[in-house]
């Protein structure tokens, strides 16, 4: 086909799209050939999954229905993380890029900045200095510490270099750090002067160590280890000027090669390595940029662990932007004067802070009481009537509300992002409304390279997670045994799977494991059950894996009850259990104190310690009851509602080991935990009500 030939079919094809999105309109033109391609559905189009046979199942963006976005549209040239930064250097070198408040001798002050050109220096040296010492091309590194400029210095000479960053995190456990040095044959480690004893302490049993870097460590107090352990110990300033005195030209990567191994805590057994190549990330940031915009004017906050691909995501996207990145000290509890220093205008956390924010606020509005408490309800109703209407609320209410709530993150915040667990509609609404910032949520995880969906700027509807990510496809698979089906009325459902660009390369040496996500038509399945909403918005409505049977043969998914039982005023934390060999669900919950002594004072209930408390058959009895009627709310059907309850102090943690670093609950390991308390609960059924031990 000559060339004018092929313009006329892609011009006629882009005949059919328009470039921006309303709420009431699809991106797709009405035109009679439309068909053809696809269907459109508001934020998503439709399209068939095989040609000739295949149901109209498999939605994509309607920012482009066409092809998958694999690399930016302005910039196409950019396919690895290095040419990325590259592309940053050159197009915004006197910029600020790295900011932290922390001075050499560790005390604290404003933000100091590095600029994008002097941090493209800093790269340069460290990958010479890595490559001095003998690292080959292809070597996995290690990064092991917490958000602070020299993890991104690091993680770029990596990829300048085509070396493998592999992030190293502490709330795995020591015991993790060395699977995984050893798992990934990790040949440099860089690391702080806390994190550098760890390391010593099982240094005999990771063998391919050859380089520890010790970031913030000074030269005179570091250890010169015997000769014969093969290992050399610096500091990251003299590898800096070891690199520098010795400069390399760069080994640029190409797409397809790996850029990181993200090691995720699988709820059973040992960290999960994916593999992640330097196009899935790029696929991944590219198509999000259609979404979301970051701009050199941004100021963006760094706290969230870089060890997880949401905060990785966003450093690609902050590169790209040119934004300015400012570290947190390195301590949450002092994370809001780290914001209040910054001011940043790009804020990105997980539902349990924005909860802990709005815990906050709407308390601090209660106790007010009288004439402030009822200016803050009539401002917040008449902003969101406004917002509703699509209309722009009148400025006199921030003046009079909401820009002292505003100044809480500094007052400059015009975007807010939410990821990692699913945020409440409730909370959603009151971070729109008492911040005036684009609050976008998005759903994703690590071996999508982050985002799968996101939801659109011009959406008002809250309660899902958006339509797909232009980077990935998206399809909905029945899974019959729990009564979900793709043709179920009045909206699809089943699994969610994501196939494109953004899907990981498969587990790091674990093939067994891979290909029970990874289908033979590339789909990744994701565990979620989701549900199509109207407009090609989609929401997740349940989680597969994890279900059980009952005796009855009943099949229960307890994330989903723990999750209306999470509701309750006397729970902080529930585990909800059940096996074939019984009939009904018992749960263990993790009380909130200050709520169960209040209940006791209401009731008159003397007690000498919070633990007699908790085994005091009436405590038990009230939380069970309240439980029941929340579970009547939500329509829970018969046999998932639990039938006996012990209350413990103790909450669950990842030191105790019943939590994993995203803070879900490792399920064989609570079982093991709590074998006595639930085999006492099922005895005691039994007695009470033999039928449901059965």
């Amino acid at each position: 086909m000559d060339s004018n030939a092929a313009q006329r079919r892609l011009k006629a094809i882009n005949g059919h799209l328009i470039s921006s999105v309303d709420s009431s309109s699809h991106q797709l033109r009405h035109n009679p050939t439309a068909g053809e391609f696809v269907s459109g559905q508001g934020y998503s189009v439709v399209l068939p999954e095989k040609l000739q046979t295949g149901k109209w199942n498999v939605f994509r963006s309607a920012r482009s229905p066409l092809k998958l976005v694999d690399r930016f549209p302005d910039h196409p040239d950019i396919g690895t993380l290095h040419d990325n930064f590259v592309h940053a250097v050159d197009t915004f070198r006197d910029y600020k890029y790295l900011g932290t408040r922390i001075r050499v001798d560790g005390t604290v002050g404003e933000y100091k900045w590095m600029t994008y050109g002097e941090a493209g220096t800093a790269r340069t040296a460290i990958g010479s200095g890595l490559l001095y010492h003998g690292i080959p091309k292809g070597a996995c590194v290690g990064l092991y510490f917490i958000n602070r400029p020299e993890w991104l210095i690091v993680d770029h000479a990596c990829s300048a270099y085509s070396y493998i960053s592999v992030p190293l995190y502490d709330t795995l456990g020591p015991d993790a750090v060395r699977f995984i040095v050893n798992h990934a044959t990790v040949q440099a480690i860089f690391c702080v002067p806390q994190t550098l004893n760890s390391i010593l302490s099982f240094l005999s049993e990771i063998p391919t160590v050859r380089l520890i870097v010790v970031v913030g460590g000074l030269d005179d107090q570091m250890p010169s280890l015997p000769s014969s352990t093969g290992v050399k110990v610096v500091t990251y300033s003299k590898l800096l000027s070891q690199g520098c005195s010795n400069l390399q030209p760069f080994c640029p990567p190409k797409p397809d090669d790996i850029a990181t191994i993200c090691y995720t805590s699988g709820t059973t057994g040992t960290p999960k390595g994916a593999v992640l190549t330097h196009g899935n990330l790029i696929s991944s940031v590219a198509g999000s940029s259609l979404c979301a915009k970051f701009y050199p004017s941004d100021v963006y906050i760094s706290y969230l662990p870089l060890a997880h691909i949401y905060e990785r995501a966003n450093q690609v996207m902050t590169v790209y932007s040119g934004t300015a990145c400012g570290f947190y000290q390195g301590d949450n509890l002092k994370l809001m004067d780290d914001v209040a220093a910054l001011r940043p205008t790009i804020f990105c956390s997980v539902p349990r802070l924005y909860n802990r924010i709005y815990a906050g606020i709407t308390n601090a509005v209660k106790t007010s009481g009288g004439l402030k408490e009822r200016l803050f309800n009539a401002a917040y109703n008449a902003k969101k009537k406004a917002m509703l209407n699509g209309k722009n609320p009148s400025p006199m209410w921030d003046r009079l509300v909401f820009n002292k709530i505003r100044e809480k993150l500094g007052g400059r915040v015009r975007f807010m992002t939410s990821g990692a667990s699913p945020l409440s509609p409730d909370v959603m609404e009151f971070l729109k409304i008492c911040f005036g910032a684009l609050v976008i949520e998005g759903y994703g995880m690590t071996e999508t390279s982050c985002v799968i969906s996101s939801l659109d700027e011009s959406d008002n509807l809250i309660g899902h997670v958006g339509s797909p990510n232009p980077a990935c496809e998206i399809k909905l698979e029945d899974v019959p045994e729990m009564s979900y089906k793709s043709e179920d009325q009045p909206y699809p459902r089943g699994e969610i799977c994501v196939r494109g660009p953004i899907v990981f390369h498969g587990y790091y040496k674990d093939d067994v494991q891979t290909k029970e996500v990874v289908d033979e038509d590339g789909w990744l399945h994701t565990g979620d059950i989701g549900l199509w909403l109207p407009g090609g918005r989609l929401k997740i409505i349940d989680r597969k894996k994890n279900i059980f049977k009952l005796a009855q043969g009943e099949y229960i998914a307890p994330e989903k009850i723990e999750n209306v039982y999470a509701k309750c005023k006397f729970v902080a934390q529930c585990f909800v259990y059940g096996d074939s060999l019984n009939s009904s669900l018992v749960a263990v919950v993790s009380v909130d104190p200050d709520v169960l002594k209040a209940w006791a004072v209401s009731e008159g209930i003397k007690y000498e310690n919070l633990e007699q408390l908790c085994n005091d058959p009436r405590a038990r009895a009230a939380v069970l009851a309240d439980m029941d009627a929340l579970g009547r709310e939500a329509q829970l059907r018969g046999f998932e509602f639990v039938k006996a309850v012990t209350l413990v102090l103790e909450p669950f943690t990842m030191e105790n080991g019943l939590l994993t670093p995203t803070f879900k609950i490792k399920r064989p390991q609570a079982k093991q935990y709590f074998e006595k308390v639930i085999s006492d609960m099922y005895a005691q059924l039994s007695t009470s009500d033999p039928s449901s031990a059965l």
